[in-house]
């Protein structure tokens, strides 16, 4: 069976200051369908979020972030546990860091609760542990955390489900001629150091952070499928029915 990691970002599971509850029911719903075929493991942004949905402190503020995400991360796994509930999907919930990705030990262990979790049909659900880190040990964007553990998982396909439909050949924002790039096999360095702009304020990423997540899989060997979260028929149709009517795939050039 192959194994895939999903990664969910805030934009997606948030809105009005509030949980986007359909939103996270789809969500909840693709992936029971998912599991019929695949091992899944779902990075889910949205911690920081959802603590505001409770309080209200500025995110701009190192501790108050911290707070925010202390606060938020039981409302986000209460909130899927209560979805995940209604198709009898028991979860577990896996806090990293950048710095557990630096050490074989660590790799390790976290390889072996992700294979124990997925053999006893339970989903790891994983995020970046907001609350201990520190600026050196950020990944910085769950896209980067989500990159690193679909190749330490030996994922076959890591897919972002973002607030953005696909990879254009010129920002949609400013042209209204913008088109979809589906399917690319190399990023030039000029294209991995631009600035990113995230859409939503408490999301960390944008597409340069989704594009630096794909060119590190590039290099591994591993292949990346980028698309709307909000509207999950592409993913749908390219997981579930091999057809790609939207979205862009990121894979490497078989070597000759």
């Amino acid at each position: 069976m192959q194994r895939i990691t999903l990664k969910v970002g805030s934009s997606v599971l948030t809105e009005n200051n509030a949980i986007a509850k359909e939103r996270m029911l789809n969500l909840v719903s693709l992936i029971g369908s998912l599991k019929k075929m695949y091992e899944v493991v779902l990075v889910s942004s949205g911690a920081v979020a959802a603590g505001y949905t409770a309080m209200r402190l500025d995110r701009k503020e190192h501790i108050s972030k911290k707070v925010l995400a202390s606060v938020g991360q039981p409302i986000l796994m209460s909130n899927y546990k209560q979805l995940f509930d209604i198709y009898d999907i028991d979860i577990g919930q896996i806090l990293t860091t950048e710095e557990d990705f630096d050490s074989i030990t660590h790799i390790d262990i976290f390889k072996q609760i992700i294979n124990a979790q997925l053999e006893n049909d339970i989903l790891p659900i994983v995020n970046e542990n907001d609350i201990t880190t520190t600026s050196e040990q950020l990944f910085g964007d769950n896209d980067q955390l989500a990159a690193h553990v679909a190749h330490h998982t030996n994922s076959d396909l890591l897919v972002i489900l973002s607030d953005i439909h696909g990879y254009y050949d010129k920002n949609p924002a400013e042209h209204d001629n913008a088109k979809i790039i589906p399917c690319i096999s190399h990023l030039p360095k000029e294209t991995l150091s631009q600035s990113h702009t995230p859409t939503n304020k408490f999301a960390t990423g944008g597409i340069v952070t989704k594009l630096k997540a794909a060119n590190y899989l590039l290099n591994y060997g591993h292949k990346m499928f980028l698309c709307s979260g909000f509207d999950l028929t592409t993913a749908e149709a390219f997981l579930l029915e091999d057809r790609q009517i939207s979205g862009t795939l990121f894979v490497a050039d078989e070597p000759n």
